[in-house]
């Protein structure tokens, strides 16, 4: 019996030290996790930002004789974006596009929203902490909406 309890006293400490070795590998995983699931919260908010300009757009009918999209209906749609953008707490400024086909915006066919290279930070909110310092991972998120113009040659208006 008394050898038993000696070896049992030797043993104390073990447990404190597999979990405080663990502890550090569960919280990177942890902390991965909520920096990917804040990319994909991004990338999704920018996604229907993009989508709500796009619609705008696809059933806007500017006040010119041919349907056409005017910088005015443009500027409506970036301003759409970037505060639907904002509303979804998306940081950083946004550099959004809008294009036609055919390029003029004269009865588009097509209009498509885009926002070019938004730039996330893995490491943003929680810091992946290494022994040789903090490392932080930079993605470019290029989200496009490109919808059918209702108000085209083509289309009922």
């Amino acid at each position: 019996m008394g050898r038993f309890y000696k070896l049992m006293k030797k043993q104390c400490g073990a447990a404190v030290v597999e979990f405080a070795l663990l502890l550090i590998l569960l919280l990177m995983i942890v902390a991965g996790v909520v920096e990917l699931g804040r990319t994909f919260w991004y990338y999704d908010a920018l996604t229907k930002a993009t989508r709500d300009g796009a619609r705008f757009l696809s059933n806007a009918r500017a006040d010119i004789p041919p349907p056409a999209i005017d910088d005015v209906l443009k500027g409506q749609a970036i301003a759409m974006v970037v505060e639907t953008a904002t509303a979804a707490k998306v940081p950083n400024s946004l550099d959004v596009k809008v294009d036609c086909d055919p390029a003029n915006c004269i009865t588009p066919d097509y209009v498509t929203v885009r926002i070019d290279a938004y730039t996330v930070t893995i490491g943003d909110w929680i810091p992946f902490v290494t022994p040789t310092g903090v490392i932080n991972w930079s993605f470019e998120l290029s989200p496009s909406t490109t919808m059918r113009y209702m108000c085209s040659s083509t289309g009922p208006c």
